[in-house]
């Protein structure tokens, strides 16, 4: 899971519809937001949308990881780069 990756996970669980929570946490700048209904149980994937709203599509959760893990590394990359 990505809590045992390291990974802080908040689940948004209210009984809202979701494109007000969409819009909510997009406000809020939550960095990615994955969104899993029946289709994505269904499928095992989950739907992911980045911080600035772009919609990433469907994925398994072990390539959103891996997408993850690349993203917080070029980011250490960009950030310890800047610091020289």
């Amino acid at each position: 899971s990505l809590k045992n990756k390291g990974f802080r996970v908040i689940s948004d669980l209210r009984n809202e519809k979701i494109g007000f929570k969409i819009r909510e946490h997009t406000i809020q700048k939550v960095p990615y937001l994955l969104v899993v209904g029946d289709k994505e149980v269904e499928s095992q994937t989950v739907a992911v949308r980045a911080r600035r709203g772009e919609d990433l599509g469907s994925m398994d959760l072990d390539a959103f990881i891996a997408h993850l893990t690349d993203d917080v590394a070029r980011r250490g990359r960009i950030a310890m780069e800047n610091q020289h």
